[in-house]
């Protein structure tokens, strides 16, 4: 029996050839549980009626993309798990995309054509790694720093920098 055998896994992309790809990769590393989606709208609806512990998402996806469905997910007013773990998969790369995707709560990023080892590298992460979530003015979401460095002594820019 895998470690992921008991993890629930939403596939969001609207492209069913790369859902079956991605599908056949979950599954052969264990992931004993996956639903699929077209597009965020569908996701949305999912993650309301089920109990899902990470989901994987393409960027471009219409009517509802990628960013657009994180957003949703990390209202905490209106969604059923703003915590949910989020991994970003596209092939579209660039720094503006994956800045766009980090500030919109993104957990993950993963570059197309998705290779089993990195998913299950960003699956282990979010699962042994957790990151703490922080609240701002203008986010809510994993931290976006993903060190810290002990001997930083520059300014702090958070209520609770100052307590660690």
């Amino acid at each position: 029996m895998s470690a992921l055998s008991s993890i629930h896994v939403l596939l969001v992309d609207d492209n069913p050839n790369m859902r079956a790809i991605v599908a056949a990769m979950l599954k052969s590393v264990g992931v004993g549980r996956l639903t699929e989606a077209e597009d965020g709208a569908a996701a949305l609806e999912l993650l309301g009626q089920k109990a899902i512990d990470i989901a994987i998402v393409d960027f471009r996806m219409k009517p509802m993309d990628g960013v657009a469905f994180t957003r949703a997910v990390r209202n905490e007013g209106a969604s059923a798990n703003p915590y949910l773990p989020v991994i970003m998969m596209t092939g579209h790369s660039e720094k503006s995309r994956v800045t766009e995707a980090r500030d919109a709560g993104v957990t993950e990023f993963v570059s197309k054509p998705v290779k089993a080892q990195t998913l299950l590298t960003r699956i282990e992460a979010v699962i042994l790694r957790p990151r703490p979530f922080v609240r701002s003015a203008d986010y809510f979401g994993p931290d976006r720093r993903r060190t810290r460095t002990e001997s930083y002594a520059g300014p702090f820019r958070r209520a609770d920098d100052a307590a660690t």
